[in-house]
Parts: C-alpha cells; sequence; structure tokens
C-alpha cells in the first residue's frame, strides 16, 4: 500500500534517517520502536506529508487516506465532547453531496457507453462503499461508543472540550482519528494519556481494525498485545521482523550474538593467514601459498556486527534513610476543588518497604492524592500525615510546568546540589545520558523523555525513603522503562508510584489503591490479579451498555428518538426488549457464576495462610517478625470477611 523508499533525513552534518526502505500492507500491525530521538516521530510525519525529506520517497497510491495522531497537538474550542466527535464524519457528509451530485448528472446523460459516463458509474461506486463502511450504524452510536471506550462518562459528552485537559482532549481526537476510519493509522504515543481501563478498550479496538496502524508506544504489553510486525529505528537504520515487539528483541539478540560468534571466527582465520603469509612471504619454496592465500583474503565477504545504542541509563538510588514502620496514612480524608469533589472518606495506609501502585481513571483523584500526600493540596476533610522520619522525593506527572525552562540541563542540578555532590553532577547526568554539549542544552528544548530523565535525576541529588512517582515512565523508551523498573525493585526505601503501563507495575507493586466513582479501595496482589478482578466488572458491564443502543438504530445521545427513524410497529419494542432483557438476564448469571467461582478459591487460599500464620504465631522463632505477621493476619481476616459476605449474598 505504501512504500519508503531510500528515506534519508539530514540535519546538518548529521544524519537522523540513512537510506532507509520499508513497505507498509493493506493489514499491517506495526510497532515503530527505537531510542528517544531516533526518528520514529520524524518518519510519521514525513509518511503522513507533513515534513518532507532530505531524499528519497513515499509513495502511496492515490485516494489512500491517513489517520495521524501526534505527541503534541492544538485542540478545538466551542463545541461540545460529542459534537466535537461528530466532525469525524464530515468528509462521509461531502461524500453523500457528491454521490447526490453524480446520480443527478448520470440521470442527464444518455452517453451511457462513454468513458466519461464509466468513470461517473466507477466512482459512484466508490463513495457508496465509503459510505456504507462508515454509517455501518447511526453515526452518534458510533461516536458515543467510541468516547465512552476511551473513558468519557455518558454526563461528560455535553460538556464543552475547553473543560477538559490536555490529556482529555487528545482522546478527543483520537476519537475523530478512530471514527474516520482512514486505510492507515499513524498513533504516535496513544497511550500516554489514557487509564489502563481505556488502553485495553484500544487495544481490542485496533486488534479488530480493517486497516493498517503503524504506532508508537513504549508500552511493552500494548505493543504485544497488537502488533504483528515490529519495525525498529537505531542509529538511522532500520530493522524489520514480522514478529511482535517481545518475539522480536528474543530474535534480534540472538541475530547479535550469531553475527558476533561468526565475526570473531573469521578474525580468527584472518589472524592466522596474516601469520601465515608474514611468516613465509619471502621463502621460496612457500611462495605459492602465500600468493593463494592473499588472494583468498581479498575476495574474503567480510562479516560485520550490526551497529548498536549501547548507551543506557545507569540508575541506582541511594540507600533510603530508615523511617517509622506507618511511612503514610490518611483516615477519612476527602479531596475537593471548588467545583468538584473529587472523592470521599479515603483510608490510606502505606508501611517502611511497600510498593504500591495508584490507579484507575483519568480525574478519578491519583495525582490530586499524590499532591495531598506532597503538602502542596490540603484535604477538603480528613486527616493526612507522612510517618516518623519520612524524607519524601516527588516526581511530578508534568515535568514541564516543574522544570525553569530557561535553565539548562546542568544548571537544573546544580541549583539545587548541596555539599560534596555538586562534584558529581556531571557524572550523574552522564548517567542519565546527559553528555558532552548536552548539558548545556536549554530546559525549553528538551524533548518529552529527556525532561523525564532530568526530573529522574533530580531525585538522585538526595537520600529519600519515600518515592512518590506521578506517571514517570511517560515518553520514556522501553529500555529506559526497564532500567527503572529493575532501580525501584532495588530501592530499600518506600514507593507509591502512579502509572498506566501494565508491564512496568507487573513485578514492582504488590498493593494497589483503585481510585473509581469517588471512592478509594485497596487491592492486594499484582496489577495482573486487579485486572483480572475488574475485567468482568468494567469492560463487559461496558459491552453490555453498547450492545443494547447500537442495536436500536433510533438512539440519540439526548435520549430522544429521531424524528427521521419513522415511527416502529407497536410490536418491535415489546420484542426486542424482551430478547434484550433475556441476554442480559444470561450474562448477569454467568457474571454470577464466575464471581462465586472466584470467590470460593480466594477463600480457600485466605484460610490456609490464616491457619500457616497462626502455627507460626502459636510458636514464634527468632526470625519471625511476629509484628508484621499480626499486621497480616488482620488483613487477610478482613479480607476473608468481606468476601464470606459477598459470597452469602450472590447465593442466596
Amino acid at each position: 500500500m505504501i512504500s519508503i523508499n531510500n528515506l534519508t533525513v539530514n540535519f546538518g552534518s548529521f544524519s537522523l534517517l540513512d537510506h532507509i526502505n520499508f513497505h507498509i500492507g493493506e493489514d499491517d500491525k506495526i510497532g515503530l520502536t527505537g531510542k528517544n530521538g531516533a526518528g520514529k516521530s520524524t518518519l510519521m510525519r514525513i509518511i503522513c506529508g507533513e515534513m518532507s525529506p532530505t531524499s528519497g520517497s513515499v509513495d502511496k497510491p492515490q485516494g489512500v487516506t491517513i489517520g495521524y495522531l501526534p505527541q503534541i497537538m492544538e485542540h478545538h474550542r466551542g463545541r461540545t465532547v460529542l459534537e466535537e466527535a461528530m466532525t469525524a464524519f464530515d468528509e462521509s457528509n461531502a461524500s453523500e453531496l457528491e454521490v447526490e451530485r453524480i446520480a443527478k448528472e448520470l440521470s442527464e446523460r444518455s452517453d451511457y457507453e462513454s468513458a466519461e459516463y464509466n468513470r461517473l458509474i466507477e466512482r459512484m461506486n466508490e463513495l457508496n462503499d465509503h459510505i456504507s463502511v462508515i454509517h455501518s450504524e447511526p453515526p452518534a452510536v458510533q461516536a458515543e461508543r467510541t468516547l465512552r471506550g476511551l473513558g468519557f462518562l455518558p454526563s461528560e459528552l455535553d460538556r464543552p472540550t475547553e473543560t477538559f485537559s490536555q490529556g482529555w482532549n487528545m482522546r478527543i481526537e483520537l476519537a475523530k482519528i478512530l471514527l474516520r476510519q482512514p486505510d492507515l493509522l499513524l498513533l504516535d504515543e496513544p497511550t500516554n494519556h489514557l487509564d489502563i481501563e481505556s488502553i485495553e478498550w484500544l487495544e481490542s479496538y485496533l486488534k479488530g481494525y480493517s486497516g493498517a496502524v503503524l504506532l508508537v508506544s513504549h508500552d511493552r504489553r500494548f505493543l504485544d498485545n497488537v502488533t504483528r510486525r515490529t519495525v525498529e529505528i537505531m542509529l538511522g537504520h532500520i530493522y524489520d521482523y514480522k514478529v511482535s515487539y517481545s518475539h522480536y528483541v528474543e530474535l534480534r539478540a540472538e541475530r547479535i550474538a550469531q553475527q558476533t560468534a561468526a565475526y570473531e571466527n573469521q578474525q580468527r582465520m584472518i589472524e592466522k593467514t596474516e601469520d601465515f603469509i608474514r611468516a613465509f612471504r619471502y621463502k621460496p619454496t612457500k611462495s605459492n601459498q602465500v600468493q593463494s592465500r592473499i588472494k583468498a583474503l581479498e575476495k574474503l565477504d567480510r562479516i560485520e556486527v550490526d551497529e548498536t545504542d549501547n548507551a543506557t541509563l545507569r540508575v541506582k538510588f541511594p540507600p533510603a534513610p530508615r523511617a517509622g514502620d506507618i511511612v503514610y496514612k490518611c483516615t477519612g480524608l476527602t479531596a475537593a476543588y471548588p467545583q468538584k469533589t473529587v472523592f470521599r472518606d479515603a483510608e490510606i495506609e502505606i508501611k517502611r518497604g511497600e510498593k504500591v501502585a495508584f490507579v484507575g481513571r483519568n480525574g478519578e483523584g491519583k495525582t490530586t492524592m499524590m499532591r495531598i500526600i506532597t503538602g502542596e493540596l490540603a484535604p477538603a476533610a480528613g486527616e493526612s500525615r507522612l510517618g516518623y522520619n519520612v524524607d519524601l522525593g516527588y516526581f511530578a506527572q508534568n515535568q514541564e510546568d516543574v522544570l525553569d525552562k530557561s535553565d539548562t540541563v546542568f544548571g537544573t542540578l546544580d541549583r539545587i546540589a548541596v555539599g560534596d555532590i555538586r562534584t558529581k553532577l556531571r557524572d550523574i547526568l552522564a548517567q542519565f545520558l546527559f553528555r558532552g554539549e548536552d548539558i548545556d542544552k536549554r530546559v525549553s528544548v528538551l524533548s518529552g523523555g529527556e525532561r523525564a530523565r532530568l526530573g529522574m535525576a533530580k531525585l538522585m541529588l538526595q537520600s529519600h525513603n519515600l518515592l512518590a512517582l506521578d506517571e514517570p515512565t511517560n515518553h520514556m523508551d522501553i529500555k529506559s522503562k526497564d532500567i527503572l523498573k529493575q532501580a525501584l525493585k532495588a530501592y530499600d526505601g518506600t514507593l507509591i508510584v502512579v502509572s498506566h503501563d501494565r508491564d512496568f507495575l507487573d513485578g514492582l507493586v504488590d498493593k494497589l489503591y483503585e481510585f473509581r466513582d469517588g471512592k478509594v479501595r485497596e487491592h492486594l496482589g499484582t496489577v495482573t490479579d486487579f485486572l483480572a478482578r475488574r475485567r468482568l466488572e468494567s469492560l463487559q458491564e461496558l459491552e453490555r451498555t453498547d450492545y443494547g443502543r447500537s442495536s436500536n438504530p433510533s438512539f440519540r445521545p439526548s435520549g430522544k428518538p429521531d424524528p427521521s427513524a419513522g415511527t416502529p410497529a407497536p410490536t418491535a419494542p415489546a420484542a426486542g426488549q424482551g430478547y434484550h432483557e433475556t441476554r442480559a438476564r444470561s450474562k448477569e448469571e454467568k457474571k454470577r457464576r464466575q464471581r462465586v467461582d472466584y470467590l470460593e478459591k480466594e477463600i480457600a487460599k485466605i484460610e490456609k495462610r490464616m491457619k500457616e500464620i497462626e502455627a507460626v504465631l502459636s510458636a514464634p522463632g527468632e526470625g519471625d517478625d511476629v509484628l508484621e505477621l499480626t499486621r497480616e493476619y488482620l488483613e487477610r481476616k478482613r479480607d476473608l470477611d468481606d468476601m464470606t459476605e459477598e459470597w452469602g449474598k450472590l447465593i442466596d
């Protein structure tokens, strides 16, 4: 469908992309990966026509449509969320007008055998095919379902777009692109402003998308779930594999290992041959053999190992000073702004050494909770306090608002560094890939990933025993995220992290607080366990609601029937209603049985663990932490009581 031919992009003497070639097929699902600054966004801008290459070309058939979601964009004002999303159908509305125009022209012509008449027929057929795909169901139904899948509540669809944050406006732009159903989707980090549930919805949508997808994402699991092909940009060259990202990493490592082994073997052979030539070059009896080996070396196809960018972060957090047993605790906490109460009656307790995640939809209060913990925001009600001897280090979600844009990279650290650490600033910056002239760059010219790295470097200047990190991996490439994750796993202090990156959280945290519907709920276990519990409760609920609405062509977001849909037959609503009620009851019963089975398994696990703890507490040994075991026993007991009560209600 689209061919990239010998594409080169130079900035002065620096070559960002060097004669790259690859092809995008009609239904390809491609993950475009590489380090920050490798040229991924540049390549996307060239493909969609926003930027011209230094040399080379992008060949695409006439009529191919492209939808491009950049990292940063301008947002429209003056419309509601639904009205703005409905502008995605402006093009198809224009197509309908063109069909009407062609139909009128055909009715007035009589040259049925002419080339022009046949051309008009073909054009009308193309337009009708396109309209039939776009309007497979009412546009308003499509728009609402897409917006809700991306996290908007029904009550938010009539709000003006300017009342939403930049991240939410990005979701509106994404919805518009998806609703247009272009032949090729170019998505540059679409998950940066999405919560976990919206990411899962987008995954499902893209996997079933009939066109081609080329996406940049630093979410390994998102790439693995959506893409079947990986194109990596490294040092100006591309490496194209017809596999998902994780499989690609394995295959590339194997290929480099094989290349390296073959290269080393060849070098040993060359060295032995050269030793022979040097030893016997001037001996007449060996002249024929020497000349033969010289010619062999000249004809030898030398093996080269692909260049690899091995520059990586080196993150190791300083040892954490000892804090009290309770690092943070809030009781009856209510967070509110003048126009909105975010959540009420939150109960959170974080103990020394725990690694905890705050998860939930955007706008439910995760960042607000972080601001309360750091003291930036006072609670509307309740109590919030840090524990004894707690030294808090905070990484804000939007480093653009925190860092001084007029300062340099070096000056940002130099301004806050004290004592002997000042002599190590260049070394610290080098660990975060700021080397040479990079340290003199202004913050204003740094990319999103560079600002994230600089913000993380600031945390290295002091030894904190509580790290509060709000979306630390936004804009970080996959390798950098992996290194940061390992550093946080090795960190001996307490961690609170807000993140929507499932792969980053999995194996890092073992307790989550979910912010949802104005409440804060505690979940013990991994993020995988949490998602398994939430999937039935959230995603199936969304699907059930959408099913009922999309099956009714006369549905309108306002709740009023569409006058153009006509009056339905008197028996139709009753028949349809009975079908949907039966289907809903069947789904509810299946959901109830699944929940009962899950509760019975979990109750058995908890009872088994409580018996183990009771056995230890009855005769504790020297290495047994009685206080910790008692705390765990009480937590398990509380969970057991809650689950038993729920189980009893479900089987009644």
